[in-house]
């Protein structure tokens, strides 16, 4: 028994020495002659399967390598057993001309060298209509105006089956480039033959007058070839098609345009996205939100949008909001914004109309989009009877003056002429002495307290109108806020909404701040809070008389109470 055994490892031994002593390697092209842009697979092959990669770096002088791979290969053939050992290399040549593949060392073996003929690329497309692979770009218009969009399409048509493949990106310098949407895919028939078509479009847009090339789009890819009865090598031949250049003649913006942005674009609306109210009460926001929206534009190639301020108004405007989209073919850029609107004063308010300019691709000719003015009828606010008073305008009312019980006046008889006279000198005197008193207090009342308010109207200014504006926006959590730092500006010792409620004499005002905590607190409604509070604030805070003891008191407490 062990006889047949050292016997059948002896023949195996032997059997693997002639092996390796006749192993043999070969290396072949997928093609022996190409143009200059295309790719090539060179295949290099062995039955030693022990044998380790070649060494490919003798190519790197002439081509570009694109990957290699191996595969082993196991094959019987009447109870015998063989094994081959292939690597296929991507190669992309460099230059035109004949080039040498060098002869490569794979084990105890040697591949011959091999020639390949590489001929100049030619100066128009590769690849046609009835070819197996072809490429088809468009451009329109071919004549655009400088920050024009120019619609670029690809379409890739084949009609063999791909394993891989790449096709360029088109690049310029002058332009920007924007893939728009997704790849297509569908089948179409050209000139009798069935294809597959991948298209992809692109926003191209010129940022300079003058002459402008967009090169060639190249695609290299593989073919799988099904007689090929080898699954390795159903990775396929290489293929690859080349499109024609395409040359735009940028103009620049007509000279009748002006110095105003330029704007071209093939549609541009301007549009009132919420109604607008034919009736208003005074100190209620309105909200006005306007879109603007330019078909072959970005947002960022867009105006700002302002809002002309009406007489009567307070106008509180929103961040805007901005976004650039596309539908596969064209970019649309649009700029959003609100304004809050807060009537003043009774009367007819008249919202200005607003207008765009721009420059209509289409017709070819300059035009403006106008946003029709409109007329609000401003009612006088509702009159309250816990209304606070209103806000002090600089002049100073008279005083009313309580009227004494009259006193009794005993008059001299007529002839005490000397009575008579000294009693009209006490009248005299007394009547001079009220009017200077009188005099006195008014001026007093006047110049006395005038550094005070002033000051506080000053810092409280800015926080009244961050409040106003919050409360128009419905930022009711930014007008809590502002609320709390405009009541500190006038009564320091106020530090939450609670507080300013207790010191408030208005009961209006006090259910206005009531239901602002039961709607950030308790989860109520908000439903035309933020107007509410605005109407029921707007004349400032109904203050009771006297501040509280602890807001009169240092800001701090003494470190040492005890050795004051």
């Amino acid at each position: 028994m062990n006889m047949r055994r050292m016997a059948v490892l002896l023949l195996l031994m032997l059997a693997s020495a002639h092996a390796f002593a006749d192993s043999t390697a070969r290396a072949w092209l997928d093609r022996n002659s190409m143009q200059l842009g295309e790719t090539v697979t060179l295949n290099v092959e062995t039955d030693d399967s022990s044998a380790g990669e070649p060494d490919f770096s003798a190519l790197l002088d002439d081509f570009n390598s694109l990957g290699t791979q191996s595969s082993r290969q196991i094959s019987m053939t009447n109870g015998s057993t063989s094994a081959k050992m292939v690597w296929a290399i991507g190669l992309e040549p460099k230059h035109a001309g004949t080039l040498t593949i060098p002869a490569f060392t794979v084990g105890n073996a040697q591949t011959d060298p091999l020639t390949l003929t590489v001929l100049p690329a030619p100066a128009g497309a590769q690849g046609k209509p009835g070819d197996n692979v072809f490429i088809e770009v468009t451009a329109d218009p071919l004549t655009p105006y400088v920050q024009q969009q120019v619609r670029y399409t690809v379409k890739l048509y084949f009609s063999v089956d791909l394993s891989d493949g790449s096709l360029d990106e088109p690049s310029t310098s002058g332009a920007v480039v924007q893939k728009l949407g997704r790849d297509k895919r569908y089948t179409a028939t050209v000139g009798g033959r069935r294809y597959q078509v991948l298209e992809r479009n692109y926003a191209l847009t010129p940022e300079q007058s003058g002459s402008m090339e967009v090169p060639a789009l190249v695609f290299r890819g593989s073919a799988v070839d099904n007689s090929d009865p080898i699954g390795f090598f159903r990775r396929g031949r290489t293929v690859s098609a080349r499109s024609d250049a395409i040359q735009l003649e940028v103009r620049a913006k007509p000279a009748s345009w002006g110095n105003q942005a330029w704007l071209p674009a093939a549609s541009l609306s301007l549009t009132e996205e919420s109604p607008l109210p034919t009736k208003a009460t005074v100190g209620e926001p309105l909200t006005r939100t306007i879109r603007l929206r330019a078909q072959g534009l970005g947002f960022e190639q867009l105006p700002e949008l302002e809002l002309e301020k009406p007489a009567g108004t307070e106008i509180y405007p929103d961040k805007p909001d901005t976004r650039t989209r596309d539908d596969g073919s064209w970019i649309y850029g649009e700029r959003t914004r609100k304004f809050a609107i807060v009537p003043t004063r009774p009367g007819k308010l008249v919202l200005p109309e607003m207008s765009v300019v721009w420059w209509n691709t289409a017709k070819d000719q300059i035009e403006r989009t106008v946003l029709p003015a409109h007329e609000i009828d401003v009612q006088p606010a509702a009159a309250s009877a816990n209304a606070p008073p209103p806000a002090d305008t600089g002049s100073t009312p008279v005083p009313a003056i309580e009227s004494a019980a009259p006193a009794t006046i005993i008059y001299p008889s007529a002839d005490s002429g000397t009575a008579t006279r000294f009693w009209r000198g006490v009248s005299v005197v007394l009547a001079a002495a009220w009017l200077i008193t009188l005099v006195l207090w008014l001026r007093a009342r006047r110049d006395g307290p005038r550094a005070g308010p002033v000051q506080a109207v000053s810092k409280q200014a800015p926080a009244r109108s961050t409040f106003m504006r919050a409360c128009a926006m419905g930022d009711l959590v930014g007008a809590e806020r502002a609320l709390v730092s405009w009541a500190k500006s006038e009564r320091p010792g106020v530090r939450n909404i609670g507080e300013l409620i207790a010191q408030l004499a208005d009961e209006g005002q006090r259910d206005a701040l009531e239901e602002l905590l039961r709607m950030r607190y308790a989860g109520a409604s908000s439903e035309g809070l933020g107007a509410r509070l605005s109407r029921s604030l707007r004349s400032g805070f109904a203050w009771e008389k006297a501040e509280p003891v602890e807001a009169q008191s240092e800001a701090l407490p003494p470190l040492y109470p005890d050795r004051r």
